[in-house]
């Protein structure tokens, strides 16, 4: 059987990885320049301290630029993987959306993603977090458990796809 595809660094997929790109060119191409003119036209008018204008655009910028910087950081220490190519189909890593079903037997459908794209409500887990690491390596039918601050929950592995 094949390797599974090695996961280093900071794994992201090529859906998550265009949400940042995606992000990043709307501030930088967008949001940025709209906050530079009014900027640049409350600056115009005279007495900063009391512009309402100045103060809040300069603010914003400020919040925009962090946001920059943070973007840049998290695609520049990404590394992009494809669930697709995954050779080894029947244990979960790196974007696997897993089937699981606790003692009570609820089910519970998760995939498994990189931390950057990360989204609980939506079902999507982070590579780092305490269920993807559970689960890493995992078949059908393994009992995997997890550490939780209210105690161990245990959960069964019911199926195993890639997108």
């Amino acid at each position: 059987m094949s390797e599974p595809v090695k996961v280093k660094g900071n794994p992201i997929t090529p859906a998550g990885f265009a949400a940042l790109r995606a992000r990043y060119d709307v501030l930088l191409g967008e949001e940025r320049p709209k906050i530079v003119d009014i900027v640049s036209w409350a600056a115009g008018n005279g007495d900063r301290s009391e512009n309402g204008d100045y103060i809040y655009g300069r603010k914003r910028l400020r919040e925009i630029d962090r946001e920059l910087g943070h973007l840049s950081r998290r695609m520049k220490a990404a590394r992009v993987v494809d669930p697709a190519e995954q050779p080894s189909k029947d244990k979960v890593f790196f974007g696997a959306r897993v089937t699981i079903a606790d003692e009570e037997d609820e089910h519970r459908t998760v995939t498994i993603v990189g931390d950057d794209e990360a989204d609980a409500g939506a079902g999507l887990i982070g590579w780092g977090s305490p269920l993807a690491r559970a689960l890493r390596g995992a078949s059908v039918g393994d009992l995997r458990t997890v550490r939780l601050p209210a105690g161990d929950k245990e959960w069964e592995v019911i199926e195993i796809t890639y997108g």
